[in-house]
């Protein structure tokens, strides 16, 4: 695995095509809510594209939240590439981007159905109820990252 802070167009859209590819494609996400004003460059947020043995297989991005707090999104891994802990690393990288930054928290909107994963992975559920989001049912979460 290969993983890559992103600084190019080419890259990005390679993040943006494994994006549209889960979450519009295979989720039902409409297009017009899956772009916005973070995915016009590479400087408008922290771009993560991991490859797999050469291909594109995952992606994420953070952006800053509030003070001492960055939102992780649009973690996303192609349906071939999942149960090789692609997203694990991708959202490891991400932390560990915002945390060179200066952030001190890690905030996430999660799909229920993978609220488990992160979890695992030292998140705790901050919502005190499921809401919608892109039509789909989601739980914020939050982990301490230092």
């Amino acid at each position: 695995m290969e993983i890559t802070i992103v600084d190019s167009f080419p890259q990005l859209l390679q993040c943006l095509s494994i994006r549209y590819k889960v979450f519009v494609e295979e989720q039902g996400v409409p297009v017009e809510l899956e772009n916005d004003g973070y995915d016009t460059s590479p400087e408008a947020s922290c771009h993560i594209l991991l490859r797999y043995k050469g291909v594109p297989a995952g992606t994420g991005r953070w952006i800053p939240y509030k003070e001492h707090t960055a939102k992780i999104q649009r973690l996303a891994v192609l349906t071939e590439f999942r149960g090789k802990g692609i997203g694990q690393r991708v959202l490891l990288e991400l932390e560990q981007q915002a945390l060179a930054a200066g952030f001190a928290y890690s905030l996430l909107d999660s799909q229920c159905h993978a609220e488990s994963f992160y979890s695992q992975l030292g998140y705790q559920t901050i919502s005190e109820q499921p809401f919608v989001d892109a039509g789909m049912m989601h739980v914020r979460m939050q982990k301490e990252l230092i």
